[in-house]
């Protein structure tokens, strides 16, 4: 090593040495620090003790009695920081303010109880609360969850119930050629018990994978309090990820440009295949599940409202109960879908006798699928497919999801 002192030269091997044999490296490291510790001792240097913080005591969020929420987080070098929550309605977010300890703070509400979102933004970049371990899991970002609780949430709360199992699945993908992943649901008493169960196939939106709906969706809650109040029959859920590699022949689209319908039909369709081909068989394989069409449900949310629509307008004879959340069809789409739809509203009598219960639900301040949700419930009218057309209150958010789906477990697999 010509040029560098013998220290120097140490250095760089090491260096080199974690790099080409990170075990290697691992031990020269903790030799250097052996090495510090003896000589610490043998001069008598003392590592200077660590100076407290206001974020070591700093608790965020904070419920309040009267259902104000206060935030904070310790970031004493920021010029900006705002907050953005699913409970507020439009674009907009809330400032925070700075206090002379470098916390900010703010404080929202009073809020409905129920389960909600958060993230930050410093400095233009958005971020988790620190202090808050509660997380909601997307395919490109992550969001805070908390729970305000009180008798509004009790549907989603963790209840003093029998409580089933959510369990993460791993299975062979033959449409996508992957290993792919799924969240279950099984009952209370599934485990160790004989008896078979409906199945109940539930989809997340854009942006989300298959822990959407056990995180942030509370499905497992919500199932647990229905089946131990007798509101609904035992059934297993299947979350299954949605979210789909885009196909290697599809060029990525442009940035900043409108969706292409023509390349959002062959996204769904790949989805119906992977379900209908990859997950149902599996399901029905290695579970104890009733099968055929009256045992199966399917509703979805958003993108998995648009999936949902695709697998029952393309295969009537595979689910008996159907929703549709937050979703429909652009009315300047609506001669295109009626074509690829044919083979449900082509053969409105046989679909009728088919599907036991086709809902579509969206709330009134959707901006994405207030107008979509109608057209296709329209659609369904002017066919002749019976279904129910249900207007709730917000926007698009899991706050309406979560009780779209407490809404429609009760009526699932009834004789």
């Amino acid at each position: 090593m010509v040029g560098v002192s013998a220290a120097e030269g140490q250095h760089e091997y090491e260096r080199e040495a974690t790099l080409t044999n990170p075990r290697k490296g691992q031990h020269h490291f903790a030799g250097a620090l052996l090495l510090a510790a003896v000589l610490s001792v043998a001069t008598g240097a003392q590592t200077p003790p660590r100076q407290p913080t206001p974020n070591d005591t700093l608790v965020s969020p904070e419920v309040q009695v009267d259902k104000r929420v206060t935030f904070r987080i310790y970031a004493p070098r920021a010029s900006e920081v705002t907050l953005r929550g699913d409970w507020m309605e439009g674009p907009g977010t809330v400032k925070l303010d700075k206090d002379d300890k470098g916390v900010w703070s703010t404080t929202v509400g009073p809020l409905v109880p129920d389960f909600y979102s958060y993230s930050f933004t410093v400095d233009g970049t958005r971020t988790l609360d620190p202090k808050n371990a509660m997380i909601k899991q997307g395919i490109t970002s992550l969001d805070n969850m908390f729970l305000l609780p009180g008798g509004d949430a009790l549907f989603e709360d963790n209840q003093v119930v029998p409580h089933g199992e959510v369990r993460k699945v791993w299975y062979q993908s033959s449409t996508l050629g992957e290993q792919r992943r799924m969240h279950i649901y099984f009952p209370p008493g599934y485990e160790g018990g004989k008896q078979r169960y409906p199945v109940f196939y539930l989809l997340h939106g854009g942006g989300d994978e298959d822990s959407g709906w056990g995180t942030i969706g509370r499905a497992g809650f919500i199932l647990d309090n229905l089946i131990a109040a007798k509101k609904a029959r035992p059934m297993i859920v299947v979350m299954p990820n949605g979210s789909l590699p885009r196909p290697a022949n599809l060029s990525p689209a442009a940035p900043g440009a409108p969706p292409d319908p023509a390349v959002g039909v062959v996204l769904q369709d790949r989805f119906v295949s992977e379900l209908l081909k990859d997950v149902v068989p599996f399901v029905e394989k290695n579970y104890r599940v009733l099968v055929g069409r009256e045992n199966r449900a399917l509703a979805g949310l958003s993108m998995g409202g648009g999936q949902t629509t695709r697998v029952i307008t393309t295969n009537p004879d595979q689910f008996a109960y159907v929703a549709v959340w937050s979703a429909g069809v652009n009315p300047q789409a609506t001669a295109d879908f009626e074509k690829r739809a044919a083979a449900l509203l082509d053969h409105a009598e046989q679909a009728n006798k088919q599907i036991k219960l086709f809902s579509i639900s969206c709330g009134e301040k959707d901006p994405l699928a207030f107008n979509n949700s109608k057209n296709l419930a329209e659609v369904l009218k002017r066919r002749g497919i019976q279904h129910e057309l249900h207007i709730s209150t917000g926007g698009h958010t899991w706050i309406n999801w979560r009780r779209y789906l407490n809404d429609l477990a009760p009526r699932l697999f009834q004789n």
